[in-house]
């Protein structure tokens, strides 16, 4: 009985932790904040998350900086939601290791020198592209905890941006995840 109370009381802790604001207060922004406030009571995001304030805008793309921004483009979709406010908590726990993301970038120019750079397969710049095969690895791995591997699989294959990003990573799993560990960027 202490032991539940006590698990009970740290995700409600997780959940008051982030301060979710809406945009514009719309019907659908206020209906995602809803559905942020319902996962974040459901799983224990606590080892991912690092900025404590939460901004959902409806017409926005997602954006980690300079405050972590989420669209409704998944609205009703718990395990897309759930993979997007983790994908861009990475970005602020990766801007904490800068040099070991510099790093990192360099040597993944070298394992892949043509990535692309734009939608839908890369990010908007060649260091953004590299950058986002740590935080996109990332991702999939702290999916995999919360969600498992089936769903982590169905969210990833349904991803409509960074298409090159995430197949890279699933082809090439356990070269990154190799990389991730010699930069000391895993989260333990």
């Amino acid at each position: 009985m202490l032991a539940a109370l006590l698990i009970s009381s740290l995700s409600a802790f997780a959940t008051d932790a982030i301060d979710i604001k809406t945009s514009h207060h719309s019907a659908r922004e206020l209906q995602e904040k809803l559905e942020l406030e319902q996962l974040l009571k459901k799983y224990d995001v606590s080892k991912y998350t690092f900025t404590h304030t939460v901004v959902i805008e409806e017409r926005a793309m997602n954006h980690a900086f300079p405050v972590l921004t989420l669209n409704v483009h998944f609205l009703g979709s718990d395990d897309e939601l759930l993979s997007s406010f983790l994908h861009e908590q990475l970005h602020w726990y990766l801007a904490q290791h800068r040099f070991a993301m510099e790093d990192a970038v360099r040597q993944l120019k070298a394992m892949y020198p043509r990535a692309p750079v734009g939608l839908p397969e890369g990010a908007d710049t060649e260091y953004s592209t590299y950058g986002h095969l740590i935080d996109c690895y990332l991702e999939i791995q702290a999916d995999r905890e919360l969600m498992g591997r089936e769903r982590t699989d169905r969210v990833i294959k349904n991803k409509p941006w960074y298409t090159w990003i995430y197949k890279t990573i699933l082809q090439d799993e356990d070269r990154i995840a190799a990389l991730v560990k010699a930069e000391r960027l895993e989260l333990n």
